[in-house]
């Protein structure tokens, strides 16, 4: 079992990472970075994690921790039909996006030259991925999955549909309110995956 003082060490290690990445340090967010702003030698961030891409990947879930991420999935895991899971989905990670997007924004940024930043992002969009697949499912288990999409496929089109840069390019560049981006959001998510009833 850690120690109390190991366990605070790696959290102000995160802490730093995090603190640095939203400073915009960009591809500046070094281990020497992290271990300067954490107040201690690089040689023990090393003790803790073992690579630059790792220590980003622990961050990222740090923050879902600390925001309790599994608390705002709880209604659409225990949705009891396809579509309140995929409202339910929608309601949570949109809402999310704008608690990490500062996070989300400067690893995309770093992603292009940076690899472990890029693998730490990547990282954090397979979890989505897998979310949206899990809502997917639910709307295929229910008959409700339009018949133009397998669940990849379908999978696909809501993973882009919810993706961070859709959200920025919405809210930030196009002036949408939250309220707007997420009413939106399901019912274009209606429209285009959920089957039509015939009358």
């Amino acid at each position: 079992m850690m120690s109390s003082e190991k366990i605070d060490t790696r959290t102000r290690i995160l802490v730093a990472a995090l603190g640095l990445l939203v400073d915009g340090k960009g591809s500046q967010v070094r281990m020497a970075d992290i271990a300067k702003r954490a107040g201690i030698s690089r040689q023990a961030v090393y003790l803790h994690f073992t690579t630059r891409a790792d220590l980003l990947i622990a961050a990222t879930k740090h923050v879902d921790d600390i925001k309790n991420i599994d608390g705002k999935l709880a209604r659409s895991r225990k949705a009891k039909t396809g579509v309140e899971r995929l409202d339910a989905f929608i309601d949570a990670w949109g809402n999310y996006i704008p608690e990490i997007y500062n996070i989300a924004r400067a690893l995309i940024a770093m992603s292009d030259a940076d690899v472990e930043a890029a693998e730490a992002w990547e990282n954090r969009t397979k979890a989505v991925r897998e979310g949206c697949e899990a809502a997917v499912t639910a709307l295929k288990l229910d008959g409700t999955l339009s018949p133009d999409y397998s669940i990849s496929q379908a999978t696909d089109v809501l993973w882009m549909l919810l993706s961070v840069q859709n959200w920025e390019q919405l809210t930030k560049e196009s002036g949408w309110s939250q309220k707007r981006y997420i009413k939106e959001m399901k019912l274009i998510t209606r429209k285009t995956l959920i089957t039509k009833v015939s009358d």
